[in-house]
């Protein structure tokens, strides 16, 4: 089954570009399965495919971007600069290298994975200031970061001026992370929601499942639809075809207003999280 790339619709970024609302992630895949993964992910329909430096697999996605031989212009590539490299020339070495494993002679979105800002005496804004001037050589298209809180956007934007264009955070069912999503908004960044299925905490939900039996799609399907429909991009993540297609099929149905709200009403909030919070988050590898 190939399902058309052109189902997926874009959203414009507050730097006039547009960027694929689903995507694929990569994290997790083990190196030695990531080019067979994405083949089979870009054989779907993918174009927007998620990757970082911290993943320790960028060579096999640009592996499987050449294999694959689909034109440039059509792929939407995005990767984030690891933990250790967030000093302006460490900044700078990693993304030449990142270009280099990926085989690409730019990147459409550069990020910066997370804000560390117990680190680095609390210094990410001259990190942000160099995505910056990478966005500027022409590197990248594009430049974020991911995992800031709505204190961490308003100083790197006060700071330097320069809005990101994406921010990508933790958003699932049970941790809706309003507060992030609300500073997205009024910043006009793109908010990009990771661990969209909370790692797949929702099976077995029976308000979700109570939603899929009525639409007859999967309780993934009703969740991933939930963040489309709230405006989000998500890049779900799975090794296995078939799952692949089911979450590409995400744009023949829709939820209705009540369904939106009433996914929304089970957040959590701080203890619905998969991940770190980024306030405390100070691991390097």
């Amino acid at each position: 089954m190939t399902v058309s790339a052109t189902t997926v619709p874009t959203l414009t970024l507050n730097d006039g570009t547009e960027i694929p609302q689903l995507g694929f992630g990569v994290f997790l895949v083990p190196p030695e399965e990531t080019q067979r993964t994405v083949e089979h992910a870009l054989e779907v329909g993918y174009r927007h495919l998620d990757t970082a430096q911290m993943y320790g697999n960028e060579a096999q996605v640009g592996a499987a971007i050449k294999a694959a031989g689909i034109a440039r212009d059509e792929l939407y590539v995005t990767t984030k600069l690891n933990n250790g490299y967030h000093l302006p020339d460490d900044a700078r070495r990693a993304f030449s290298e990142s270009l280099d494993m990926l085989g690409l002679d730019r990147v459409d979105l550069f990020l910066i994975h997370w804000p560390l800002p117990t680190r680095y005496d609390g210094d990410f804004v001259s990190t942000w200031r160099t995505l910056v001037e990478l966005r500027d050589g022409g590197g990248t298209t594009s430049v974020g970061v991911s995992n800031f809180e709505p204190d961490h956007l308003d100083r790197i934007i006060d700071e330097t001026g320069v809005v990101p264009a994406v921010n990508q955070i933790e958003v699932n069912p049970y941790f809706t992370n309003e507060a992030a999503r609300a500073a997205d908004a009024r910043h006009g960044i793109a908010t990009e929601a990771w661990s969209p299925i909370a790692r797949g905490g929702i099976a077995g939900d029976e308000t979700i499942e109570a939603i899929a039996r009525r639409v007859e799609r999967t309780p993934a399907q009703v969740t991933l639809r939930w963040h489309l429909e709230r405006g989000d991009i998500i890049f779900p993540k799975s090794m296995h075809r078939e799952r692949m297609e089911e979450n590409f099929a995400l744009f023949d149905f829709e939820l209705t207003d009540q369904d939106v709200a009433t996914i929304a009403a089970l957040d959590r909030g701080e203890t619905g999280r998969t991940g770190p919070n980024p306030n405390t988050f100070d691991m390097i590898r």
